[in-house]
């Protein structure tokens, strides 16, 4: 059931959410990830962690459904399928989408992740 590939995957997620945080901090509106070269550069760092956060969940659900089972409101297929749509249509990407997403749904995941980490002590 929880075993240490299970717990290194849950690190590994949440240490990709820490860098989408810090990164994301000095983004005060969704135009400040297109206004400058610096905001062009964070929002390609933080859509490039995104993708790694539902490639890793998405693995992850692969061999454990222990997030889906203990976690059913958050929406899981939706990280997952974002993880696919940066992959194969990065062109088509919303900034103000991944603004929304760092401001609204990062924070959740994080907390829900550090709760099921949080069975490993």
């Amino acid at each position: 059931m929880y075993d240490d590939v299970y717990k290194y995957s849950l690190e590994t997620i949440l240490e990709h959410i820490n860098i989408c945080n810090k990164r994301f901090s000095v983004i005060k509106t969704p135009f400040d990830f297109v206004s400058t070269e610096y905001g062009k550069t964070l929002l390609d760092s933080i859509v490039t962690r995104l993708q790694a956060i539902g490639e890793n969940l998405k693995n992850t659900s692969r061999k454990h459904d222990l997030l889906q089972t203990n976690y059913p409101d958050m929406e899981w297929n939706k990280i997952i399928r974002f993880r696919d749509f940066i992959s194969h249509h990065y062109e088509m990407l919303d900034y103000e989408i991944v603004y929304q997403i760092c401001e609204n749904y990062l924070p959740k995941l994080e907390i829900v992740l550090k709760t099921e980490h949080g069975k490993f002590e």
